[in-house]
């Protein structure tokens, strides 16, 4: 079953299971999504009041990449477990002769690349979640910044989630120029990370006049 199809309980019914998929990646995936929600829910408390007509053309901006970002995010929880199977799948190909070992061996190094550039993508719409975060936490309706805050934490804790399942492929993948790059990239995202999320809270944390 796709997921935008699966209730919550249903959701978290497999997750809990004894089965690889859905797993953390999907479980990242899907609170990223979440995160997008809370944001456009903010936007959404913000535009259409007078005290705020001031921000209403930005905000739709804002609302326009927010509600992509929670769509791509929810379709991510079901390209992750995708990726995972087919890294599975290649244990099951032949390996009786040399021919066959080696094109199981390609195979598999193939689908360990995709499956560790499928979750830096989710890390990649979080982190842009997290940049979305500062404005629309400093300008949104300050009613329900509180719940910018918690998206936030949600698409911190996603990013970095995500990026262990980029990490643990990266393990694996034989191809040390490949491994070389996307770890320099990983490195390059978490310092963006920590950043946005550090603008974030301090205009967040102004907006609420508490600390978080």
């Amino acid at each position: 079953m796709n997921t935008a199809e699966m209730k919550t309980i249903e959701f978290l019914d497999a997750l809990a299971a004894g089965q690889p998929t859905p797993g953390g990646g999907g479980a990242a995936a899907l609170t990223g999504g979440m995160a997008a929600a809370l944001l456009s829910m903010v936007i959404h408390f913000t535009i259409g009041k007078k005290k705020y007509a001031d921000v209403e053309a930005e905000m739709q901006e804002y609302l326009a990449r927010t509600e992509t970002l929670r769509r791509e995010l929810l379709a991510a929880v079901d390209a992750d477990a995708a990726a995972f199977d087919a890294v599975a799948a290649t244990y099951a190909l032949p390996k009786e002769t040399e021919e066959q070992k080696a094109a199981r061996t390609a195979a598999m190094q193939e689908a360990l690349k995709h499956a560790a550039e499928v979750p830096f993508a989710v890390a990649e719409k979080c982190l842009a979640l997290l940049q979305l975060a500062a404005p629309i936490g400093a300008k949104g309706n300050s009613n329900v910044v509180s719940d910018a805050a918690t998206a936030l934490y949600l698409a911190f804790a996603a990013l970095k989630s995500a990026l262990v399942n980029v990490n643990v492929n990266l393990k694996f993948i034989k191809d040390a120029a490949f491994v070389e790059a996307w770890s320099a990239k990983v490195a390059g995202l978490l310092a963006e990370a920590d950043d946005a999320y550090a603008q974030a809270k301090q205009a967040i944390e102004t907006t609420l006049e508490v600390a978080l």
